[in-house]
C-alpha cells in the first residue's frame, strides 16, 4: 500500500507558516498561528469523513441535510500536540480527546511512552493524530501503533511540518495512515531537529525555549 502524503498550498495555510516560522514571532502569537493552521489542515483532512441524511426542521421549512456518521477522537502526542487541539475543536465541538504522552529520548532519539489513559473500548471510529512536527516519526509510527491495539480502523496524521526521514518511517510500518501538512522540510539535524523548521514547538508555544 503507498502512502497518501498531503501537502496544503492553500495561501492562508501557507502566509501562517511563514510567520510560525519566524524566529522572533512570540510565544502567545506562535500559538494562535498553531491553533489557526491546525483548524485549516484539519478542514482539508476531513473532507472525505463520511456522512449521513438528517432532515432538519428550519423557520420556513424542513431541509434535507447531511451530519457526520463517525465520531471524531482527536490524539494529541503531548505536549506540543496540545497547541493544535483548540483550533480543530472549534470545527468539531464534540470531538473526544485522548492524550498520549510520548518523548523523544535525547541520546537515542527513540520514543518513549509515559502516558496512555485510553479506554479499553474505542468509543470513536476516526482518529486524528495531532503533533505540529513530524520528525524522526517516531512518536508518530508509536501513536499509531497505540490505537490500532485500541481498536482503530481509521487514522490520519494532521500535523505542520515534516522530515523525509519521519514521513519514510511513517510509510514503512503505517502506510495507510495520510499525513496531511503544510509542509516538508530538507532534513534532520543531529538532535533530530527539523531544517529549516520552526525550532521546538513545544518550547515556542510554551516560551519554555
Amino acid at each position: 500500500m503507498e502512502m497518501t502524503v498531503i501537502i496544503s498550498n492553500h495561501p492562508l495555510v501557507q502566509h501562517k507558516l511563514s510567520i510560525l516560522r519566524n524566529v522572533n514571532t512570540e510565544p502567545k502569537k506562535f500559538r494562535q498561528l498553531v491553533r489557526e493552521l491546525a483548524a485549516l489542515l484539519t478542514y482539508e483532512a476531513t473532507s472525505d469523513l463520511a456522512t449521513t441524511p438528517v432532515d432538519v426542521q428550519t423557520p420556513l421549512a424542513v431541509a434535507h441535510c447531511r451530519e457526520l456518521k463517525e465520531k471524531i477522537g482527536l490524539v494529541p502526542i503531548l505536549r506540543a500536540g496540545l497547541g493544535m487541539v483548540e483550533g480543530v475543536w472549534e470545527l468539531m465541538p464534540s470531538s473526544e480527546v485522548w492524550h498520549i504522552g510520548v518523548y523523544r529520548d535525547e541520546k537515542t532519539l527513540k520514543p518513549v511512552q509515559y502516558y496512555n489513559k485510553l479506554p479499553v473500548e474505542p468509543r470513536v471510529q476516526v482518529c486524528l493524530i495531532l503533533d505540529p512536527m513530524l520528525a524522526t516519526g517516531g512518536s508518530a509510527v508509536a501513536t499509531a501503533d497505540i490505537l490500532k491495539t485500541w481498536g482503530v480502523k481509521k487514522i490520519k496524521f494532521v500535523g505542520l511540518i515534516g522530515a523525509p526521514e519521519g514521513i519514510a518511517l511513517m510509510e514503512k510500518h503505517h502506510p495507510d495512515v495520510p499525513i496531511h501538512l503544510a509542509a516538508i522540510d530538507d532534513h534532520l539535524n543531529e538532535k533530530g531537529y527539523i531544517v529549516p523548521g520552526l525550532g521546538d514547538a513545544g518550547d515556542r508555544q510554551f516560551g519554555t525555549g
